[in-house]
């Protein structure tokens, strides 16, 4: 095989993948294939999210790094999925990670799923709202103690809501 016939067939190969991660997240998105208890049609979900918000949390879409204003966020609150509002992450579990998304150590109990994510040739551990089903990041095991996790989310898949009373 000489060096253009292994560039056309690297090519057909990547293109063979970005047709299969497509066809994943086109079911991933759609309400009949999640079984979530949150379900609604693609138009619903249009309406009910900016486009930015719909690109990520519906079609696994991933914001620019350093373009969330949940990024300074510093008061006590929660951080809610923005297709859902179930509450995801409480304000003691963020911290600065240093990588353009807000990022915490641990979810609320039984808020997210995982599942592995093989997109782009890395193997990733997907993170999504356990109600909807949506697309919220990924979970890295590069985050401080006490649990060594970094959930990388995309702010616009977040909402955040300030504590009324204190510490959330």
């Amino acid at each position: 095989m000489n060096r253009r016939q292994t560039l056309r067939a690297g090519a057909s190969l990547l293109g063979l993948l970005a047709a299969t991660r497509l066809t994943a997240v086109m079911a991933a998105g759609s309400s009949s294939a999640g079984g979530f208890e949150v379900e609604k049609s693609e138009a619903e979900w249009r309406a009910r999210l900016s486009p930015a918000a719909y690109q990520v949390l519906r079609e696994h879409g991933t914001e620019r790094a350093y373009t969330s204003p949940l990024n300074g966020e510093k008061r006590p609150g929660r951080f809610v999925c923005a297709g859902c509002d179930l509450p995801l992450f409480s304000s003691k579990t963020k911290f600065e990670s240093g990588t353009g998304w807000p990022s915490f150590f641990e979810p609320l109990p039984g808020a997210v799923g995982t599942q592995v994510d093989t997109a782009y040739g890395m193997r990733r551990t997907e993170v999504h709202c356990r109600r909807c089903g949506g697309h919220l990041g990924h979970v890295f095991e590069d985050g401080p103690k006490p649990t060594g996790l970094r959930y990388c989310m995309n702010g616009v898949s977040l909402r955040f809501e300030p504590a009324a009373d204190g510490p959330a």
